[in-house]
């Protein structure tokens, strides 16, 4: 395969890779992202299969296990630790409705993530479970200190975001994991706002969900689950059918024994559409070199900081270093938001309108690595021209 990145550099490849380019500026990949061809063309090629053989014809389980391995590589995982669901909010309920709670059990998670990994923590009060926010000092920015001074006896899960979707803050993941470990809590992670943006491991993670439609360049509704292999009694599957449970020549049995691999949180027939589209892109971004993929956001990112910093726009979350990702979240105290959410739109630039609690409106811009300095250029220069209110 081609350098992917190397593509910023040849136009015309770049636009026949990534043919939105061709028509727009494409900022949005924390939203739903742009498929690049080769996602859209190995989906393409399954539905045309599909139409001259039955959808499950006789390559496609081996390609689900290939997919299951280049999914497990991307994390660090095992592939019999990996189920293919999507979309996050799927696996996080599937974490939050497994585990065995206790009532007086505590959980600790942050209020201003993502509601889909808040709302499946929230509803285990039902149940008896104490949940407890974590309240950081700017917007998503959560710390080992943090978690440590709101663990007490009484902990026995971390829920958090691996990047907030608001302010762009990504967390340690590892100094995070490493704590819980050494005081016994589990750790569950949303992952879908850093896979496919910057490198990232499962070794001090225990449950791990991330649909492909962001950062992953993939489909929508399909995505990777992580379970650690050790939690898999623990961890008891909340949707049941006739993939996930064994039953010999279809027919059901008389007790429930799960599949021995993750596959036990797969109930019935997989999103395969989507697994060979998340397969394509996996295995571009793998081409490409997560490290490298980091390190041009990055660079993009500050292509757009430097000047609008100096015009007076305000940023959440950081601008550099570690915590920083390719999420970048603006506002200026004296310009209209929406109406330059609305320029940039009618300039056929894709970008985000978000809001933070108390009802102020930001900017987005989340590019990718094949995004250039020539559209960061432009988007900068939209943003320069609207009128001061």
């Amino acid at each position: 395969m081609t350098d992917p990145i190397s593509l910023v550099l040849d136009e015309p490849a770049r636009r026949e890779a990534f043919p939105a380019c061709k028509t727009q500026i494409f900022m949005a990949h924390a939203g739903v992202t742009v498929l690049p061809r080769a996602v859209a063309d190995a989906m393409t090629e399954y539905i045309r299969r599909s139409c001259e053989q039955h959808q499950e014809f006789g390559q496609v389980l081996a390609d689900v296990n290939l997919a299951r391995r280049v999914s497990a590589d991307f994390i660090g995982a095992h592939p019999d630790e990996i189920a293919l669901l999507g979309p996050t909010s799927l696996g996080l309920s599937l974490f939050a409705n497994g585990l065995p709670w206790r009532e007086g059990d505590e959980l600790i998670c942050y209020a201003d993530d993502y509601p889909a990994n808040v709302y499946p923590w929230m509803e285990l009060a039902r149940r008896g479970v104490v949940v407890r926010y974590l309240h950081p000092e700017r917007p998503g920015e959560i710390t080992a200190e943090l978690v440590e001074a709101a663990l007490t006896e009484r902990t026995r899960l971390v829920a958090l975001a691996s990047c907030n979707f608001l302010s762009g803050y990504s967390i340690d993941v590892d100094a995070i994991g490493r704590l819980l470990q050494g005081r016994g809590v589990l750790f569950s992670l949303d992952a879908i706002q850093t896979l496919g943006a910057g490198p990232l491991s499962v070794e001090h993670v225990d449950f791990l969900s991330a649909d492909a439609h962001k950062w992953m360049l993939g489909p929508m509704a399909i995505g990777i689950v992580f379970v650690r292999r050790e939690h898999f009694e623990l961890l008891r599957p909340t949707l049941i059918g006739a993939w996930n449970v064994q039953s010999p020549n279809f027919i059901a049995q008389p007790e429930i024994a799960f599949q021995p691999t993750a596959r036990r949180y797969e109930p019935g027939v997989l999103n395969i559409t989507g697994v060979y589209g998340m397969r394509a892109a996996l295995d571009l971004l793998a081409a490409a070199g997560m490290d490298r993929v980091r390190a041009r956001i990055l660079s993009l990112k500050a292509a757009a900081t430097t000047p609008l910093r100096a015009a007076g726009f305000e940023f959440l979350g950081p601008l550099d270093g570690a915590a920083a990702s390719g999420i970048t979240t603006f506002r200026h105290p004296e310009r209209d938001m929406a109406a330059l959410f609305k320029a940039l739109e009618e300039r056929n630039v894709v970008a985000s309108l978000r809001f933070d609690r108390a009802g102020l409106q930001y900017i987005r811009l989340s590019p990718h690595f094949y995004n250039t300095l020539d559209e960061m250029a432009r988007v900068v220069e939209i943003l320069m021209e609207a009128p001061v209110r």
